[in-house]
């Protein structure tokens, strides 16, 4: 279970005029705009449900994500994972729980990729037997045999994105964040993701929560979705309702969740 009660998180960000005055008047005083990156973001989430994740870029998506998995702490409000505290609790809590970031990576540039495996078992202290089952079911599963001794850097990005989602999932969480995670991959990748995606929800009943804005992954993967815009929660609830009402029929779902972001002003 998740669970996000009144969660607000704020950053200070530097204004600065161009030019090379500014610059130097810039270093003795400095001025600043508050961004309120969440502010007051509320929902649960079951366990075991897939759950999309979605709005516009800057709407806060990335940042409550990063306070549920322990990176940030909130300014305000109470949220808890798996019953712990993701601040307080960051190394409990990262034994059950993944995490996908589709523009970062948690394995290593320069070393063959079951290299990177092997550290990642040495981190969260998986004995032997039950990581190289997991290691090869996932080997298997998101077929990444025959690249698996490659260093990073030489792989595609829909490579680099199956082994990142293999590596998500060595220690066996049981919550998956995925923060657009079919980023610039091509079709037979997306299709690949989509459907191991399913099968480990499907087979151990992970809970997902998977942002993007590829509509064709929220429509193939969920209906439950959450949308959040300038911080805060505007729909919390099922896309088959959003599709049955009188102003979404007949319509795709890219021009739904559009219709949605212009109705709340986004």
């Amino acid at each position: 279970m998740i669970t996000l009660n009144g969660i607000r998180k704020s950053f200070k960000v530097a204004k600065r005029k161009p030019g090379a005055k500014a610059a130097l008047a810039a270093m003795f005083h400095r001025e600043y705009n508050i961004v309120n990156a969440v502010d007051g973001v509320s929902f649960d989430i079951p366990d075991g449900e897939i759950v999309g994740y979605i709005g516009p870029n800057g709407a806060g998506k990335s940042t409550s994500i990063k306070v549920m998995s322990g990176i940030l702490i909130p300014d305000e409000g109470t949220c808890t994972v798996a019953g712990l505290t993701p601040w307080t609790d960051r190394k409990r809590l990262a034994r059950r729980i993944g995490a996908v970031f589709g523009q970062r990576t948690q394995l290593w540039w320069d070393v063959p990729i079951i290299d990177s495996f092997d550290l990642l078992r040495d981190i969260y202290r998986t004995p032997q037997d039950e990581y190289k089952r997991s290691r090869d079911r996932l080997v298997d599963a998101l077929d990444i045999g025959a690249f698996i001794n490659t260093p990073l850097r030489q792989v595609s990005l829909g490579q680099r994105m199956r082994a990142e989602l293999a590596a998500s999932l060595l220690h066996s969480p049981d919550i998956l964040f995925l923060d657009e995670p079919t980023i610039g991959l091509d079709a037979v990748s997306k299709l690949a993701v989509r459907q191991f995606i399913r099968e480990i929800n499907a087979e151990r009943g992970v809970t997902v929560l998977l942002t993007t804005h590829d509509m064709h992954d929220i429509e193939a993967l969920t209906d439950h979705i959450i949308l959040i815009g300038k911080g805060r929660i505007l729909y919390n609830g099922t896309m088959s309702a959003v599709k049955s009402s009188k102003t979404a029929e007949g319509l795709p779902v890219e021009e739904i969740v559009a219709g949605l972001y212009k109705e709340h002003g986004l």
